[in-house]
Order: structure tokens, then sequence, then C-alpha cells
């Protein structure tokens, strides 16, 4: 099998990329951007350069997008070009290709306001009931790109696999007074909880994709790491998070005491991957009980894939945590 991943210079891009031809896949990355990991240096608002590389293709993983860091950086109608258009071509030719699958890699940001409940409202429990509210151009597009993924396996019956992935990237919180409350890497265990998935993970899940869209023709699952919590947690959730931990895993107090390291006061929204897990049979690795294991070894909480792909950046200027490509 032949796979195009587009976006290949970006985090999950590379990942994939590195661990497929790892495994002896016959890859095509294509990237905007030149990389180690970009065989084509292109666009996939051209539909002519993916008209060009999906030659010979039987599978597509489509990473590349404008991201939520784009936002104060690119005109909103870069943000169709790149997440609309760009996907639309790319399903279109795809289906003209004879592909026989399509991976889109989403976002839980799609979900928007829908993530934030109302004061004095219990955490939101997110998976792929809640109807997402967009709060910005990226949530628009990413919802729109996904629409479109629906419509083309309907009208087509090109099998696509839509993940609604959560937060992978190594960077700090794009949230100052969040980056001056805590540790970067405390803030990041504390979002495996319930907001954020290793990146080898993230892969795997997309691997799953890959090889289960032929039987379930079209589905859309929410990609993060296994939470511990569960409904009955929500309203303590809000007001009281670090009970709740406390009760659900309560080793993590002794190990975050000797860090000097502090739990969240309070958690807004919880990702449930439940269906993801089910359908793709997708087992995560690296849930919060996983790092703190690796903690106390002394190794770093996430995987060496994550930490071999490391930062990519997101602007040729410094703009705060998001920088230099």
């Amino acid at each position: 099998m032949r796979i195009l991943v587009t976006g290949s210079s970006g985090h999950l891009g590379e990942a994939l990329v590195r661990v497929l031809r790892g495994d002896g896949v016959d890859v095509v990355g294509l990237d905007v951007l030149p990389g180690a990991y970009a065989d084509v240096v292109g666009s996939i608002v051209d539909r002519a350069t993916v008209r060009r590389v999906l030659e010979g293709v039987d599978a597509v993983v489509h990473c590349a997008t404008l991201h939520k860091p784009h936002v104060g950086s690119h005109a909103r109608q870069a943000f169709v070009d790149t997440n609309v258009v760009g996907t639309l071509n790319l399903l279109e030719e795809a289906v003209a290709a004879g592909v026989s699958r399509f991976v889109f890699t989403s976002t839980t940001s799609a979900f928007g306001r829908a993530l934030t409940p109302g004061s004095g409202a219990p955490a939101a429990w997110i998976d792929e009931d809640v109807v997402p509210v967009p709060r910005n151009v990226y949530g628009v597009t990413k919802t729109s790109a996904e629409g479109l993924c629906e419509l083309v396996h309907r009208d087509h019956g090109l099998p696509v696999i839509v993940l609604r992935t959560s937060r992978f990237f190594p960077e700090a919180d794009d949230r100052e007074e969040v980056r001056a409350a805590f540790e970067d890497d405390n803030l990041k265990v504390n979002e495996l909880l319930y907001r954020r998935v290793d990146l080898e993970d993230a892969v795997s899940a997309h691997r799953l994709a890959l090889e289960r869209a032929p039987d379930i023709g079209f589905g859309r699952y929410v990609v993060s790491a296994t939470t511990p919590f569960a409904r009955e947690d929500l309203a303590e959730l809000r007001s009281n998070a670090p009970a709740v931990v406390a009760r659900r895993v309560p080793e993590y107090a002794e190990l975050y005491a000797q860090r000097g390291w502090r739990m969240l006061p309070s958690i807004e929204r919880v990702y449930d991957n439940s269906r993801a897990r089910d359908a793709l049979g997708w087992e995560p690795t690296y849930d919060f009980a996983q790092a703190l294991a690796l903690l106390k070894d002394g190794k770093p909480a996430r995987s060496a894939l994550a930490t071999t792909v490391g930062a990519k950046g997101y602007h040729p200027v410094p703009t705060g945590p998001y920088t230099v490509r």
C-alpha cells in the first residue's frame, strides 16, 4: 500500500512518516514547507499538485492544516483556502484516483464554545454526540472540512475516518497566565487527565483508522488520552479537581509534592475516547497513570517519538510560545 501523508513537515505528519517508513510502508510526504519528510513541496490548495501526488496512491492521511496558532497571523480566507478548499481537492481527487481509504485529522477545538460550561455548571463531558459551536475560523473550517468528508463518503463511497485529536504539540501553553502558574511539564501531565494525547498514541490511532476505514465506511472519533474520570465526577471536577484526582489516582499526590507540582484547581471539560477505542481497537498507552510511572522512574512523561519529533513552531518570526518554523 502506498500512503500519501499531507502536512509531513508538521508534528503529526512527520511522526506518521517516520513510523510508517520504519515499518517498511511506502509513503509520500507532501507539505508546503520543505523538510526531511516532505518528498513533494507543494500546496493542497493547488489541485494540479494534489492530482499529481495522488498517482499510484492507495490511501490518504490528511494532516495538513492551518492551526489555532495561525488565527492571529493569517486571514480567514487563508483558513478557508487551506482547510476547506484543500480538503475538498484531496477528497475529490482521491475519488478520481481510486484511493481506497481516507483519514482526516480534525481537532477537538472544533467543539469550540461547547467546551466551556456556564458559571456554576458541571464540567462538560465531551464525546462525539456534543454539537460543535466553533469559537474561531479554525473551528469553523475544520468542522466544514469534516462535513465535506462525510458528503464525499455518502456521494462516492470513499471510506473516510475523521479523528478529532486533542492537543499533542510540545510548545508551551498560549495563555500567559497559565504559563506563569505552572511548570510546562506539570501542565502537560495534568492535561493527560482530560485534554491531551501523546504523539505516539495519535499515530497509532491514525494507523488503526487506515486499517478499519473500509469496514467502518464513515466514522468520527475523539482521540485523547484515556481519562480516569467518570460522568459522576463532573460537578466536583469543576469545583475541586484535586479531590477528584486524589480519589481516582491517589498515588499522584506524593509524586507531585516531591516535585513541587500543582494540580489544576478546576477542570471544565473531559474528553471521552471510548468510541475510538471500541471502533478502532485503539489502546492508547500514555495516560495520566503512565506519565506518573515514567516520572517515578526518572523518565520524561512522553513517548520517545514525541521527544524525537520535538517542537516545530508555526511562524517565520517569534510570536510568544509559537515561535519560528
